[in-house]
């Protein structure tokens, strides 16, 4: 019998055994018949002398016939339990009321107009206005007539310098491929040229073209799995055909190299940036000024992050953490390229996380404690003044132009939506522009940070949002979040599907482990490698802190995390089942003998190491999660994936809830979500978010024995 007879033969039951009663939050489990998963035990890898089973290797590829079936099947096991959730709609219908509000983008200028994005509250997409003086502000470009599904989304766009085209990039399904278009703003109408087989690239105008990144053309079915190799810098000019498109950069010697270009807003210089890896890079600059200038190297090492922020006609202003693990401001005489850089604004404290430029200043925005603080420098670099915030959160960037004197900036936290300021550069003083208007009685929350102690000690903060008055009895529902990879810091963003949670009792977890940026480099490099394990000790650290101080219990904790945040909660999921009642891996890189061999994973190695390398191989044996699920009772798990992700192969979660069903001892559900026409999580429209949400929560209360109500009483 193959495996789709087998898959066929195998159809699925769901049934509620007995009934929900609500009265006293009485709740029993669904049962479930999974649909068979065929083990094919004769593919054996040798690992350096070990070898190594993979019985699903089938499951990745993508395109044939058995997956497709497969997927099917198992959304069918998932898709009928979650509609038998008593208080899934309740959970639908709240999100839905909270999610109907007008959001605002912060406005920014292009050749004196201003622009801005809104989305009317149930839009899939944002649309983009342009705004007019005493007149009804103009829709410029609508996403959601991209696609009827609404599936289709803007993915990057850049206005030419004299404000006459706007070229943009669209996101199909949700993969990292783009397509690149270009709108006459004066006419409204589209020119003939469009570009394809562009990913991991912005748009940067000079004169009458752009520059932008791509790919070659993948083979047929290798689109949203095959390898990507030999990515390459172009300019292209209107109205050219892409096959005329100038190569610009593409290092033919080492095929696993990003190269990414961007201009500066005189359009002078051409940046150029070259990385193998998700950290550190090469930094080369072209005078566009001069016809036929080559191309000046400034750094051909990977040993440290560089990016322009800021130019003039007798330097460049480079932010990198060369020599500066926290990140500071050098600078680089124009008429001496290949000379030194020179210190500009010293390392603080505190992680510098970016700089914008504004009225004639400098933004830059640090991380204290995981949250924003923003110092003000002019253009010489001298000290001006802290930028004071509304509270404690995080702020979106300055948006602004150089020579003007009016900005932009959002500010949002746990507990604050994202509202949109103006601020005077003159005198830094602010005033609120547009504020949402939510349903949510937001005085009735609150966020506290606390810092807790990883198992060798070192000291870990964690955000904990939840009601004021909060009865620490060990009964409350918990949903932990955290990342902890690629040197990216998790900040206190707000989370609009945590409110129906909020409402209920609950409390929001984040906690702000090693492996990401909150603390600069020395943080990130304690979680990578084959210091990955202090990462995943973080976080189940944090767990036993909330449930020793009586936050909540084992059976009322959830974990989450999404990319790398799936590779952390399914490994915690694999060490510390005992922990948790349900655990969320969303989009994970969880087979980590072979992540490296699908798209764009060989570039996470800085983080991960590889299992081509025998050393590396011995720490990712010991905590890959597809390799680490052994006969025991796990959590009720949800793999949440899509099936055009193309940065995080699906097969990964294939993979991994194949081997939970197949081991699991316990009576606790193993389900696997697998969203059609959606991707790593860009882009995704508002229709799919709201079901994705629902049934994240809808699955965590149920299998916590917690009933969710809407509207609350009391």
């Amino acid at each position: 019998m193959n495996r789709t007879s087998i898959g066929l033969f195998a159809l699925c039951l769901v049934q509620i055994i007995c009934s929900c009663r609500t009265e006293d939050k009485v709740m029993t489990q669904i049962a479930i018949d999974y649909p068979d998963t065929y083990r094919d035990t004769s593919v054996v890898e040798d690992y350096h002398g070990r070898a190594i089973s993979d019985p699903y290797r089938w499951l990745e590829d993508d395109n044939a016939e058995e997956t497709k079936s497969w997927v099917t099947r198992q959304n069918k096991v998932t898709f009928e339990y979650l509609e038998q959730i008593p208080f899934r709609q309740q959970v639908v219908d709240r999100l839905t009321e909270l999610w109907d509000y007008e959001k605002y983008s912060s406005p920014f200028k292009e050749s004196g107009t201003y622009y801005y994005f809104k989305n009317d509250g149930l839009q899939n997409q944002s649309v983009l206005y342009r705004m007019n003086d005493g007149g009804e502000d103009e829709v410029i470009l609508d996403p959601n007539i991209f696609s009827e599904d609404g599936t289709s989304s803007l993915a990057g766009m850049a206005f030419s310098k004299n404000g006459r085209y706007l070229a943009y990039l669209v996101s199909e399904g949700g993969s990292d491929w783009r397509t690149a278009k270009v709108l006459d703003l004066s006419t409204g109408l589209h020119l003939a040229d469009e570009l394809e087989w562009i990913k991991f690239s912005g748009i940067s105008w000079a004169g009458d073209g752009f520059y932008y990144s791509k790919y070659p053309e993948s083979r047929a079915g290798d689109e949203l799995s095959g390898k990507n190799e030999y990515h390459s810098l172009y300019y292209h000019r209107l109205g050219d055909l892409q096959s005329q498109d100038d190569l610009i950069y593409r290092n033919d010697q080492y095929p696993q190299r990003s190269v990414y270009g961007s201009t500066t807003e005189d359009e002078r210089w051409l940046i150029i940036y070259e990385s193998e890896s998700t950290s550190g890079n090469a930094l080369s600059v072209k005078d566009l000024n001069r016809p036929g200038s080559q191309i000046v190297s400034i750094v051909d090492g990977f040993e440290a992050d560089y990016q322009v922020v800021d130019s003039d006609d007798q330097r460049l202003i480079i932010q990198t953490n060369a020599g500066a693990p926290k990140e500071r401001l050098v600078q680089l005489a124009v008429s001496d390229l290949g000379g030194e850089m020179r210190p500009f604004i010293e390392e603080e404290e505190d992680v510098l996380q970016g700089v914008s430029v504004a009225g004639g200043k400098l933004f830059l925005e640090y991380l204290h404690d995981a949250s924003s603080l923003v110092k003000v420098y002019d253009l010489n670099g001298s000290f001006v003044a802290n930028l004071t915030l509304p509270a404690i959160g995080n702020i979106g960037g300055i948006s602004g132009k150089k020579e003007e004197d009016e900005a932009f900036f959002s500010f949002s936290s746990f507990v604050i939506p994202t509202t949109i300021y103006s601020i005077d550069t003159r005198t830094l003083e602010y005033q609120v522009f547009k504020t949402p208007d939510i349903n949510f009685d937001f005085d009735q929350y609150v966020t506290t940070q606390v810092w807790y102690e990883s198992y060798d000690g070192t000291r870990i903060p964690m955000f904990l949002t939840h009601k004021k008055g909060l009865v620490q009895d060990g009964s409350n529902p918990t949903l932990l979040y955290g990342y902890g990879g690629f040197n990216i810091s998790i900040t206190p963003n707000f989370a609009l599907t945590m409110l129906p949670m909020l409402e209920n009792g609950g409390i929001y977890a984040v906690a702000n482990i090693r492996g990401g940026g909150e603390f600069g480099k020395a943080w990130h490099e304690a979680g990578t490698k084959e210091r990955k394990q202090n990462v995943f000790d973080d976080f189940q650290a944090a767990a036993e802190f909330l449930i020793s101080n009586k936050y909540t219990s084992s059976s009322k904790l959830a974990i989450r995390g999404g990319s790398n945040g799936g590779l952390l909660v399914g490994a915690c999921l694999t060490q510390r089942p005992d922990l948790y009642a349900v655990g969320f891996p969303a989009v994970g890189v969880l087979d980590m003998l072979r992540y490296h061999e699908f798209t764009i994973g060989w570039a996470w190695a800085t983080d991960y190491g590889r299992s081509d390398d025998p050393e590396a191989f011995e720490y990712l044996i010991e905590y890959s999660p597809v390799h680490n699920v052994g006969e025991t009772s796990y959590p009720a798990t949800m793999i949440t994936t899509a099936d055009h992700d193309d940065r995080v192969v699906p097969a990964h979660s294939f993979k991994f809830a194949s081997e939970l069903q197949h081991r699991q001892q316990g009576d606790a559900p193993i389900l696997i979500r697998i969203e059609t026409s959606a991707g790593h999580g860009a882009g995704k429209p508002t229709s799919k978010l709201i079901a994705e949400q629902a049934d994240i929560l809808s699955f965590m209360f149920f299998n916590m024995n917690e009933y969710m109500q809407f509207p609350l009483k009391g």
